[in-house]
């Protein structure tokens, strides 16, 4: 099994009824250990607020989707390399949050999950998996 780098748009595709993907969840569920940087744990919870507040989700239910994600057993980077990233945002035109994900992805060798094509585009630049 791989050790794959999944961003929030992956993970969001699981848990959000409206939005899922089979080919991320088999990638996933055929996976190793999932990784993504610190990040992740704030960005999926504010797509779970965002979501509420739309009604794609009943009040609380995002409290709930929460702690599912807390189940997943994501392993949480918090050593990223500030040029690094900084260095991918500028040569890609992404965002430095995407390019937290890129450079883990970079740093440990893995595959990256994504759904955003900005970035799926430039990690297949960096000549990262997909």
């Amino acid at each position: 099994m791989t050790d794959l780098v999944v961003d929030a748009s992956a993970i969001a595709s699981l848990i959000l009824p409206d939005e899922s993907d089979p080919p991320v969840a088999d990638r996933i569920a055929g996976a190793g250990a999932l990784h993504a940087p610190w990040l992740l744990w704030a960005e999926l919870r504010n797509i779970l607020v965002v979501a509420e507040r739309r009604g794609r989700l009943e009040p609380g239910q995002g409290d709930r989707l929460a702690a599912d994600l807390d189940d997943l057993g994501v392993v949480l980077d918090t050593g990223a390399d500030g040029a690094a990233v900084m260095g991918l945002a500028r040569r890609h035109s992404l965002s430095v949050y995407d390019s937290l994900y890129l450079a883990l992805a970079l740093r440990w060798g893995m595959p990256l999950i994504t759904l955003d094509r900005r970035l799926a585009t430039a990690a297949q630049a960096e000549g990262v998996e997909g």
